[in-house]
């Protein structure tokens, strides 16, 4: 039903037709949409379209349930995020290597399942060609969702090598012909003229301090080039979680379904968050990767709670909410093909020569991988 009308009061100007609707030459009438007896020569494909998509709210009690998903998420989301963090950082919990191994190459294949699965076929599907938004006014002149995903991914192209040239110029970074080669080649070992003369240099007390502080200006400046590159993955994340956590609180027959593979699709989801951070040098920011943790384990638990707040007059199939809802999509499937391909694929395997030559550490990478991007693959046949 379109947003409260009921459909036989639902008027529209007839437009031109479009798609499978090919009537030709009819001039532009005022027509009444009745769903129960539909003329193919009158009806537009926005009145049929938006009548099978469109609906109201199908809030049907199960608070306490509602409330518990609040506690269950947040505490399943956290752990799995915080475990390859823990796992990496607090080396007297004594957790296997293999473990973490493990935790990082399957969040890696979470990561890119997410992109495709759980954000681009929604956005298609709430402002794609086929949708109700997508037929209606100037949605129907472009392929909007296809030009957004593209927007999302050359933004986070530009930021992320905006952010390597702001490392470069502030750290006096110069690179020659051959750059290109050695970043692919050694990409952490690198290292500019002072450091290598320190390093070649006997070890003198002057030496010791100098070498010290070049250590540290290293340090300083992997961290700045890689948290720019992680928080744009980790709100595109984000946003896809504010989204879930709405529709959560107020959904309909479907929640008690809905609830228990939510609690899977956060836990992988950050388990794929917590992989990638695991990886980064904080350096003297020890404290920042618990609080962005915590930041990803709050987001659908504070979500699910305004999707309380909001449970009887929050409408998550309205035409509005379809808009916002596929434009967040669209915008968090560009970022997280970029950085699932690019940031974690193709560095981790394609640009790491000492991965590829260990073989047998190859292939259970490789494995884990296609396990975290086969599974949530699966997740999306329900969420």
């Amino acid at each position: 039903m379109l947003q409260g009308t009921p459909a036989h009061q639902y008027k529209t100007v007839r437009k031109p037709p479009r798609s499978w609707i090919t009537t030709p030459f009819l001039p532009t009438i005022m027509s009444v949409f009745n769903a129960h007896n539909v003329d193919l020569d009158t009806a537009s494909q926005e009145d049929i379209l938006c009548y099978l998509a469109l609906a109201e709210n199908e809030y049907n009690g199960h608070l306490g349930a509602r409330i518990s998903a609040i506690f269950v998420i947040f505490i399943t989301s956290t752990f799995f995020t915080l475990f390859p963090v823990v796992a990496k950082r607090v080396p007297g919990l004594k957790i296997p290597y293999h473990a973490y191994l493990f935790a990082r190459y399957f969040g890696t294949g979470v990561i890119v399942a997410t992109a495709f699965i759980h954000l681009l076929d929604p956005a298609y599907s709430s402002i794609g060609p086929n949708s109700c938004i997508g037929v209606s006014g100037h949605w129907g002149d472009y392929s909007w969702c296809a030009g957004i995903v593209l927007a999302s991914v050359v933004t986070t192209f530009l930021l992320d090598l905006g952010a390597e040239v702001y490392v470069e110029y502030k750290y006096g970074v110069q690179r020659d012909d051959s750059a290109t080669e050695a970043f692919l080649t050694q990409p952490d070992s690198g290292t500019d003229s002072i450091s290598q003369a320190v390093e070649a240099s006997p070890p003198t007390r002057k030496n010791a301090e100098s070498h010290a502080e070049v250590v540290s200006v290293r340090s300083e400046r992997a961290f700045t080039q890689d948290i720019a590159a992680f928080l744009i993955l980790e709100f595109g994340i984000i946003f896809h979680s504010v989204i879930i956590g709405l529709n959560l609180g107020v959904t309909g027959e479907e929640f008690s379904t809905l609830y228990p593979v939510l609690v899977f699709h956060q836990a992988f989801e950050g388990l794929g968050i917590g992989a990638r951070m695991s990886a980064l040098h904080f350096g003297s920011h020890r404290w920042l990767p618990w609080v962005l943790c915590l930041l990803y384990g709050l987001t659908t638990p504070i979500s699910i709670a305004i999707g309380l707040g909001v449970r009887t007059t929050y409408n998550p199939a309205s035409k509005t909410a379809m808009i916002v809802q596929g434009l967040l999509d669209a915008i968090s499937a560009g970022i997280l093909i970029y950085s699932g391909l690019v940031e974690l694929l193709a560095r981790d395997f394609l640009f790491d020569p000492e991965r590829t030559r260990r073989r047998s550490h190859l292939f259970v990478m490789v494995g884990c991988m296609l396990l975290g991007a086969g599974i949530m693959a699966l997740l999306g046949k329900w969420a």
